[in-house]
Formats: structure tokens, C-alpha cells, sequence
């Protein structure tokens, strides 16, 4: 076993002020449920790690109206049991029961699945399809500006997601084509409408990760029926192909998905 350093950070400034000084290799770590795995492979070594999930700041939910902020080191069995976000999110808790089995809901955190952006997570389809914002120890991002590319976000080096924040709609709804296996999906989409605008996002199908069907949003956004989607289509060569299901046959799953979720939400 390669040698590495634990820290247990109790603030955010201590957290960045024992990064800065734990060398070049040293990674913040919030639930461990992709970096530990990492490190068991040796795909990663770590000279350091930084443990987030004793800091306060990031830690907690508050729904205010139709406002819903999540502390980034929130777990997902916290996400799933709060019943200030289904009161006006069903969708988004019912997502957060979807995620993994008991002990990732347990351990891993929306702030670590967000930082990470792994081309299967479920909270980056919600937060575009909810124009969700997150806040960092730095500043804000729109879901939009934030998540980039596969396993690439705007965070700069050292940033910390804080917290998620949204605006619950007027309806919305996720709807999961999970692997047997592993339960990650081979296709997510949540939907999500607020007055006339409807926003849909996919995940788990897309080469670049989770990404916003546009061609659906304008259908929907005309009229909020699964009908709508009828004869729209996904390039296939933007779609993951692997021993788990070929790019066309993920293209084929997101409108199937993606209707499901229309019919939920309404």
C-alpha cells in the first residue's frame, strides 16, 4: 500500500489552507464513493487526503417557499428522506432514492457527485433541467456554465462545491433505465416545467455526460404531453457505446426515457 495523509477538516478555510499545504497530489475527499474505489485500483495515489464531511457549512438542507438550497456535503439518504424538498421537488427526492444501495445513499454526497461529474451521475441531469446553481467556496456557477464535459467541470484547482441551490417547479419528474449490475444509469431524464418553459435533461447516455435535449425542450414547451417527443432523436454518435449497451441503442432509450418522465411529471 502506497503511503498517504488523512486530514479531517472542520471549516472550509481550513480545508483549503491544509490542500495548499499537503502538496501537488492531495485530494479533497467527500464521500469516497468514486475516489476510494480509485485508490483500491491504483488509478490513483493520492499524496493526501483532505476530509470534507465534517465541515458545517457544508452540511444541511433549507427549503424556504419554492427555494431549495443542499449543503454539498449532504448524503444522498439525506436528499431522499427530506420532507421540505418533497413537499415541492418530489422528483429530485425520488431521484436521490434512485442512486446507488443503502451505503452509497449513506456516504457519498451531492457535492462530491457534482465536483466528480461522472458521465452516469443523476444530480447533473437535475440540476440543468432545474437551472440549479452551484455555489462553491469561491462563487456561483449556473448548472449551464458549470458542468463542461465528461468527468470536467469550472471548478479551479482547490474549489470546493458548497452547496446546490433551485428554484422547485412547477412540476418535474426523473425516470431512471438503470443497469441490473450497478444500478447507474444507462439512461436518465429528468423534466422539469416552470409556466411555459419546459427543460429536459439526460444523463447516463451521452459521450460528454449529462446533457439538455433542446429538441425536446421546444416540443414540450409547445405542448406538455409525452406525444410531443414523438419522431425526435439523439445523435447516436453522441451517445456512450460499451459492453453495457451500444450508442444506438442508448440514442434509442432517451426518447422511451424521456417520455416515461413527461407521463410522471404530469
Amino acid at each position: 500500500m502506497y503511503e498517504t495523509q488523512y486530514h479531517r477538516a472542520t471549516s472550509l478555510s481550513e480545508a483549503a489552507q491544509l490542500l495548499s499545504g499537503a502538496g501537488e497530489e492531495a485530494k479533497y475527499l467527500g464521500g469516497g464513493m468514486t475516489l476510494i474505489p480509485t485508490m483500491k485500483a491504483r488509478l490513483a495515489a493520492p499524496s493526501a487526503l483532505i476530509d470534507l464531511r465534517h465541515v458545517a457549512e457544508m452540511k444541511g438542507i433549507s427549503v424556504e417557499g419554492r427555494s431549495v438550497r443542499i449543503g454539498g456535503g449532504t448524503t444522498h439518504f439525506e436528499v431522499a428522506n427530506s420532507d421540505a424538498i418533497e413537499a415541492v421537488a418530489p422528483g429530485f427526492t425520488e431521484l436521490a432514492q434512485l442512486i446507488g444501495d443503502p451505503a452509497v445513499r449513506h456516504m457519498g454526497t451531492i457535492g462530491g457527485v457534482c465536483a466528480n461529474f461522472d458521465p452516469a451521475a443523476d444530480y447533473p441531469a437535475a440540476l440543468l433541467a432545474l437551472n440549479g446553481t452551484i455555489e462553491t467556496d469561491r462563487g456561483e456557477y449556473s448548472a449551464d456554465d458549470f458542468f463542461l464535459g465528461l468527468f470536467e467541470t469550472a471548478l479551479g484547482e482547490g474549489e470546493i462545491v458548497k452547496a446546490i441551490s433551485f428554484e422547485a417547479p412547477d412540476a418535474s419528474a426523473y425516470e431512471k433505465f438503470r443497469n441490473p449490475a450497478s444500478r447507474y444509469a444507462m439512461c436518465g431524464v429528468y423534466v422539469a416545467r416552470r409556466g411555459g418553459e419546459v427543460r429536459v435533461a439526460v444523463t447516463g447516455a451521452g459521450s460528454n455526460g449529462a446533457f439538455r435535449w433542446h429538441e425536446a425542450e421546444a416540443a414540450l414547451s409547445a405542448r406538455f404531453e409525452p406525444e410531443a417527443i414523438d419522431g425526435l432523436s439523439v445523435p447516436e454518435g453522441d451517445m456512450i457505446g460499451d459492453l453495457h449497451g451500444s450508442s444506438d441503442y442508448r440514442a434509442a432509450l432517451v426518447p422511451v426515457v424521456a417520455k416515461r418522465a413527461v407521463r410522471k411529471a404530469r
